[in-house]
């Protein structure tokens, strides 16, 4: 349709939304699926943090606010980094926004010209490489399979860098991977980035809170490039306010001046309540972030230990976020009555129709061999769904 606008129209539609959708159909027609397609944990927003944002409501917190965020909040952010991430941010350094998702999108368009280069290791997020779209820009993916837990290598950044590159963008814990990066591994990307000053850094740290191999560390911290790191994060995934719709991204100055100046004028301010209720998840007590993080621990050793009995199934072991991604390729070629799985892609939609458990495509990560499943949901819908996946692969032939 040429009314659409050749920017939209070279988008790729949300896999992940997509297959959501999918279940979401299939579900209103009666049918019990079990979706693990979206990456949304399955607990209630904690009570202090509600509270909060009732209180906001009953104080007449309803006005617009900054258009970077309330300074409370701000405020309340910079100390977040300082205490559990050793880093020195000022409150001009920090904008919020609707989602980590908005934040990442903005800092993109704010510091990616025409034609130049993203490198994004892959498997990666799907929405990444369709924002650096947005921006005009080039993005460059580097795949890491699950022989190397799939991290790329200095060697592998390296390689990819060329006059064009214009930023890198890291997801530790990844999505949709769940592999993390020791700080040991993070130092051999910044030796290499170390040599090309010019190069911003974009750190997707949004599942920070959700790794079962210690603290994570932040690219922020590492002095040779701290100056020209981006820290994306938010209040989504660590205390289940997928909905509240609150993310920030700290950056150096100018880049948090140029992302302030673009939301002022397609966004403004994100929900005034919202912030308040951020700046109490912040501020308040964090006992809750380490119960849903045992949880979702506890949830990764039961879904791992289901998925490695499925044939075909070459299961990698998460460190952090609340994936699973085996790679299935061994499946290929196999058939079902007149289905024939092809694909990853097939695969996903065999699982759906015949097991009803919603899965996503690795094809959509840039990761064609593979299929994600989420496990952030209960015990029991996981042994259950496991369990159908796994009669549906046996059917396979």
């Amino acid at each position: 349709m040429d009314k659409i606008s050749e920017r939209v129209m070279a988008l790729s539609p949300s896999a992940t939304f997509a297959m959501s959708q999918k279940a979401a159909d299939l579900k209103a027609t009666g049918l019990d699926v079990i979706s693990l397609s979206v990456g949304e944990p399955d607990f209630n927003t904690p009570d202090h943090i509600k509270e909060a944002a009732k209180k906001a409501i009953d104080d007449n917190f309803s006005f617009y606010t900054p258009v970077p965020g309330y300074l409370s909040l701000r405020e309340a952010i910079c100390r977040k980094l300082k205490r559990e991430n050793g880093l020195d941010f000022t409150p001009a350094q920090i904008v919020v926004g609707n989602g980590a998702k908005q934040e990442l999108c903005d800092v993109i368009l704010s510091v990616v010209n025409k034609g130049e280069e993203v490198l994004i290791p892959v498997p990666a997020w799907v929405s990444y490489m369709e924002m650096v779209k947005i921006a005009e820009g080039v993005p460059v993916l580097i795949y890491a399979g699950p022989e190397q837990k799939f991290k790329v290598t200095p060697q592998q950044l390296e390689a990819a860098i060329t006059p064009k590159t214009k930023a890198v963008l890291i997801c530790s814990p990844s999505n949709p991977t769940g592999s993390v990066y020791s700080k040991e591994e993070l130092q051999g990307l910044v030796d290499v980035l170390a040599k090309y000053p010019d190069i911003i850094v974009i750190a997707d740290e949004i599942y920070e809170h959700i790794t079962y191999v210690g603290p994570t560390t932040s690219l922020a911290s590492f002095p040779e490039i701290k100056d020209r790191v981006v820290v994306i994060n938010g209040v989504s995934k660590a205390y289940a306010m997928t909905g509240w719709r609150i993310g920030y991204c700290a950056a150096p100055l100018p880049i948090a001046k140029a992302v302030s100046k673009l939301h002022g004028q397609y966004t403004s301010n994100c929900s005034s309540i919202a912030q308040k209720a951020a700046e109490a998840a912040y501020d308040g007590p964090q006992d809750c972030v380490e119960q849903m993080r045992q949880a979702f621990e506890r949830r990764r050793d039961l879904i791992v230990g289901l998925a490695k009995q499925i044939p075909g199934f070459n299961v990698t072991v998460p460190d952090g976020a609340f994936y699973i991604f085996p790679e299935v390729s061994a499946l290929f070629g196999k058939k079902a009555g007149d289905k024939v799985i092809s694909s990853a892609d097939d695969l996903a939609m065999y699982l759906l129709e015949e097991a009803l458990v919603a899965s996503v495509s690795g094809a959509a990560f840039g990761a064609p061999d593979c299929l994600r499943f989420s496990y952030a949901t209960s015990d029991e819908k996981l042994i259950e769904a496991m369990g159908r996946v796994k009669a549906a692969v046996e059917k396979l032939r």
